[in-house]
């Protein structure tokens, strides 16, 4: 490396620096700009007033400057026409030929700048000082030039042509005086003699008017910058007095929005800001007495199933009691009552289902429900919830196709939850599934554990997304349930992932089935980001592409299958309805990243029997 090269570096290293300093200081301009009203309003002020300060210091200067000007020009060529009757007295009877012209010139000259009449006195002080030159444009000395007293060769050509042809000139030109450059302002007149016009020239400094000049511009500039400073004060402290209401306003609605109901905005004065103030209390104090209500009417409601339920434990009791022992006599009755008693305890069965769920449901909604946390292997949960399904999937004639790794995959988990989960997931997907086969996938990663089960039934409709996890919602309310379920099977299944920190989410597509996703953290308190299985899943082949108000998850590119697995089958009484929103534990979806992940684990094919 070169020694220029050498020390380059640290040159480009700073300049690296600095551009990369400037370019966060703007984007943090561009934040605050974006995010603060009254510097926005402060800098739209500033910036119209440097316009039009600007404008009006501009047009003062130019019309104080040609004012200048054409007072300095008439008093001008009022000092050279009264010059020129006194330079023609003193040329009086002067052969304008003869070689001793510019001695008379230079005598002419010197009458001008000597004390004079009054009138020349006056029109001299107006003027102010100036250079007289006296030459003869027409003529010619011994030399070859024309014949002149006083500095002619700072006389513009242009100008001489004025006087050699019997008419008043002025021109502003910059000359040099003892190597200074200096701005004339020239006048030329003719002069009368015996034989032919002379010309007469007065050169006058305009040194007092650029001073002039100089003053009115920094006058202009002080005063523009004291404005302006002026201007953004005022414009801050009026800004201030609206921003800060609303301001004040906002942080109120932000603590307002966290869950302090009691919060309010305080009132000043009458103007409008205060009525908005009134008005934002007055919406505060409906919406608090409403949430109020609605809360209690929410732990009325609670309180009531609960009681229901309780009191409902008793007398099913004895009707159950007293079911059995019919139940167990039915091959004695005639065929039609033996048909009633089966009837009579199947709906028993399913109405000590809905108890449980009810009991469950209440006790999820009043937060007094607990996780019995344990290390569990995800793989033996799902053959438990298998083979609880086993009858109904036999029924049904759906096969159950196992995809599991070989290796354990465990997590902290409340095993009696999960469980239930699953064979809420299956008993659904049966009930759905049109007797297709049903996918069971699971997989891990560092962070998290997940299980997708998977029909190929009628799928999910779309507008039927927000209405998945829906108490007592079904999907098809003409279809007959093969599990019996109560319609709390999902709702239930969605509380306990999110009390386990965890997600249930659902994907669906018209006729092309559905999927359930459980993804739970391997630890307690852990915080999701991904799921180790994909959804949509992956032997999904999207026939058109994705609409907005389509019920089911983006899709994405269809993998190969995989191998046949034998059949298994489940019961147990779940939930018919399907949807697709994906729902967290905090109540937050899952972050879009995760979707389209490959799994983490490559899962082996196994037989249930």
């Amino acid at each position: 490396m070169s020694y220029d090269a050498w020390l380059a570096r640290p040159a480009v290293r700073y300049a690296r620096r600095g551009l990369a300093e400037a370019r966060r200081q703007w984007v943090a301009f561009g934040e605050r700009w974006r995010r603060s009203l009254q510097l926005r309003v402060v800098i739209s002020t500033l910036a119209l007033s440097l316009a039009v300060v600007f404008v009006l210091g501009m047009v003062l200067e130019t019309e104080i400057t040609e004012r200048l000007l054409a007072t300095k020009t008439q008093a001008a060529i009022a000092q050279a026409e009264s010059s020129a009757l006194v330079v023609e007295r003193e040329l009086t009877g002067v052969n304008p030929g003869a070689d001793a012209l510019e001695g008379r010139f230079r005598s002419a000259l010197n009458k001008l700048t000597s004390p004079g009449s009054d009138q020349q006195d006056a029109a001299s002080s107006a003027a102010g000082a100036f250079q007289p030159v006296l030459a003869d444009g027409t003529g010619r000395d011994s030399t070859g030039n024309a014949p002149s007293a006083g500095p002619y060769n700072d006389v513009p050509e242009a100008l001489r042509r004025y006087p050699e042809n019997g008419t008043i000139g002025t021109m502003i030109n910059t000359v040099d005086r003892d190597g200074t450059r200096t701005t004339m302002l020239i006048v030329g007149v003719p002069v009368s003699s015996s034989s032919h016009p002379l010309q007469l020239y007065l050169l006058f400094p305009l040194t007092a008017e650029q001073r002039t000049t100089s003053v009115v511009q920094s006058t202009l500039l002080v005063g523009g910058v004291v404005l302006l400073v002026l201007l953004a004060g005022i414009a801050n402290l009026v800004t201030r007095q609206v921003v800060l209401p609303v301001r004040q306003a906002a942080e109120v609605a932000g603590r307002f929005a966290d869950g302090k109901l009691d919060e309010r905005v305080p009132v000043v004065g009458e103007d409008e800001v205060a009525r908005l103030a009134e008005s934002f209390n007055e919406m505060a104090a409906s919406i608090q007495d409403q949430i109020h209500q609605l809360e209690e009417f929410g732990q009325l409601q609670r309180r009531f199933t609960s009681d229901v339920s309780h009191e409902l434990r008793t007398p099913l009791t004895t009707v159950r009691m007293a079911a059995d022992v019919l139940h167990a006599s039915r091959e004695q009755f005639p065929g039609g009552l033996a048909r009633s008693t089966e009837l009579l305890v199947d709906e028993l069965d399913r109405f000590e289902a809905l108890l449980g769920d009810l009991l469950e449901i209440s006790r999820l909604d009043a937060g007094v429900e607990e996780l019995t946390e344990e290390e569990a292997d995800l793989r033996v949960l799902v053959h438990h919830a298998v083979n609880a399904v086993r009858a109904i999937a036999d029924t049904a004639g759906t096969a159950i196709e196992l995809r599991l790794p070989d290796h354990a995959v465990t997590a902290e988990l409340d095993a009696r939850r999960i469980e239930r989960i699953l064979r809420n997931l299956l008993a659904n997907a049966i009930d759905h599934g049109e007797g297709l086969p049903i996918e069971v996938r699971v997989a891990s990663d560092d962070h998290a554990v997940a299980v997708t089960v998977r029909d190929h039934g009628v799928g999910l409709r779309p507008g039927e997304a927000e209405l998945v996890f829906t108490r007592f919602w079904r999907a098809d309310p003409s279809r007959n349930r093969r599990t019996g379920g109560t319609g709390l099977g999902l709702s239930i299944s969605l509380e306990d992932a999110r009390l386990h920190g965890g997600w249930l989410e659902a994907w669906g597509e018209p006729d092309q089935g559905a999927c359930f996703r459980l993804t739970l953290p391997r630890r307690q308190g852990w915080e999701l980001t991904g799921s180790p299985l994909e959804l949509p899943p992956a032997d999904f082949t999207p026939v058109e592409a994705a609409r907005p108000d389509r019920a089911g998850a983006a899709p994405v590119g269809a993998a190969p299958a995989e191998a046949e697995a034998r059949p298994a089958a489940e019961a147990f009484p779940g939930e018919p309805g399907r949807g697709t929103p994906p729902v967290g534990g905090n109540g937050q979806p899952p972050a879009a990243a995760e979707r389209g992940a490959a799994p983490a684990d490559e899962p082996t094919r196994e037989e249930v029997g």
